[in-house]
């Protein structure tokens, strides 16, 4: 009775095959890719309704164009004019992880065997898009530069003297952006599962108990898990905006050389 009360908060973000065992073959299909996939199919959709370039657009047409418009102005205001070479990496990158936010805030859950897989909450996923926005700043950066490039980690104005010590705090800060681009978007993701999972939890547990304090607890619970939704809500978005920003705000370094 004691493990099947157990709360374990952790089993929502646990990769699982659908068919063979994870410690075979890696090539198994798994919740992971399901709702990568799931995400896909909903960004697709999403895309396609809405490009049908009529002269007076649509509900649909503007929210895609909205869409575009926001990744373009992102850009263009982050990197300048030559930021429209890279509207088509900000834009996918926006998208998918907004839509993988709120793909894990969909309420299947209620329906057994049907509970939603925030891919975001995976670091190797978070990670996989930081090592990539990360070779477009390198390439850039040193396609466009050359070996001027290094001339990113000495601060215009630096003290001669200084730059022993500046320059290999410049690099170290310049070499955790990816790692921290990727841990940000992650660890925001799973803190509010986690905490939601916990209390409702909580909401079971109490209303199980049949005692007045139990269902006090519940209720306070409740509550607390609809505040904790509602400010999930307003994460996945931010969280979605804040990679996008700061991939578009390394890339103008590369640009730049600021």
């Amino acid at each position: 009775m004691a493990a099947e009360s157990k709360i374990d908060p952790m089993h929502q973000f646990q990769i699982s095959g659908f068919s063979g065992s994870l410690d075979g073959t890696p090539f198994i299909f798994t919740n992971s890719a399901l709702w990568m996939l799931i995400v896909l199919a909903l960004i697709f959709v999403f895309m396609w309704g809405g490009m049908k370039r009529q002269l007076v657009p649509g509900r649909w047409q503007a929210a895609v164009e909205g869409f575009v418009e926001f990744a373009s102005g992102l850009a263009l205001t982050s990197i300048g004019p030559e930021g429209r070479k890279y509207v088509p990496w900000i834009f996918t990158i926006f998208t998918f992880i907004l839509f993988c936010n709120y793909a894990g805030m969909l309420p299947f859950a209620v329906v057994p065997g049907a509970h939603p897989f925030t891919v975001t909450s995976q670091f190797t996923v978070t990670g996989l898009m930081a090592i990539m926005s990360f070779a477009i700043v390198l390439i850039v950066g040193f396609w466009k530069h050359g070996l001027h490039f290094f001339s990113l980690f000495v601060p215009h104005g630096t003290p001669k003297g200084m730059l022993p010590l500046i320059v290999p705090i410049e690099f170290i800060s310049f070499m955790i952006r990816p790692f921290s681009l990727a841990l940000r978007l992650f660890v925001a993701m799973i803190a509010g599962h986690i905490l939601v999972d916990v209390f409702g939890n909580f909401i079971v547990s109490g209303i199980n108990s049949g005692t007045a304090i139990g269902y006090f607890i519940s209720a306070i619970s409740f509550v607390f898990v609809m505040g904790v939704n509602a400010l999930e809500l307003l994460v996945c978005g931010i969280q979605a905006y804040v990679f996008a920003l700061l991939a578009s705000l390394y890339i103008n370094d590369a640009v730049h050389l600021h």
